[in-house]
């Protein structure tokens, strides 16, 4: 997913990155009513079809990197029970994409987004994310502003890959 780093900083040991991440078409899945954990492992699996042929061409496209997933906080910083996955379509296929055979997906089209971003390793869960928005939030207090009734996590790595795992928390700059 193409992208252009505009700064970088660091606070409270937090390392973070100021990015102007390039819009186009996404394949996105919406879940609702399930934990976000819950809800990421109904909706991969669905994109990950889609992306491997499942579509009207039969077009095995490859995947990008990183897969990711929008986030609704509540009040309280907790996550509500709704996702929503983005996996960005690749660039051969951007003019035209495979329609998906699932109906669960839909082709969305999406304006280029800023976005500050922090890194964290290992097998992501719900509250790594929270724990890492927060800690990110606290970092930039003072420096910028964010939407708050959503935010992205990333993730950059298969199931299978055990070590050296990338995981990525996007607050969408303002």
């Amino acid at each position: 997913w193409p992208w252009q780093i505009l700064s970088q900083g660091a606070k409270e040991d937090v390392s973070y990155e100021e990015r102007a991440c390039e819009g186009g078409k996404f394949a996105t899945v919406e879940v609702t009513g399930k934990p976000v954990d819950e809800a990421l492992r109904e909706a991969m699996p669905k994109v990950m079809k889609y992306v491997g042929g499942t579509n009207d061409k039969g077009i095995g496209m490859g995947t990008t990197v990183p897969v990711s997933f929008a986030v609704f906080p509540g009040e309280d910083g907790s996550l509500q029970k709704k996702l929503k996955v983005w996996f960005r379509i690749p660039n051969q296929f951007q003019s035209n994409p495979p329609v998906p055979s699932d109906e669960s997906i839909k082709i969305e089209e999406r304006e280029g987004i800023t976005v500050y971003s922090t890194q964290f390793g290992g097998y992501a869960k719900e509250a790594d994310y929270v724990a890492h928005a927060t800690q990110l939030r606290s970092a930039l207090e003072g420096t910028g502003t964010w939407r708050d009734d959503f935010y992205f996590c990333a993730g950059y790595d298969p199931p299978m890959k055990p070590y050296g795992r990338l995981n990525e928390v996007w607050l969408v700059k303002m």
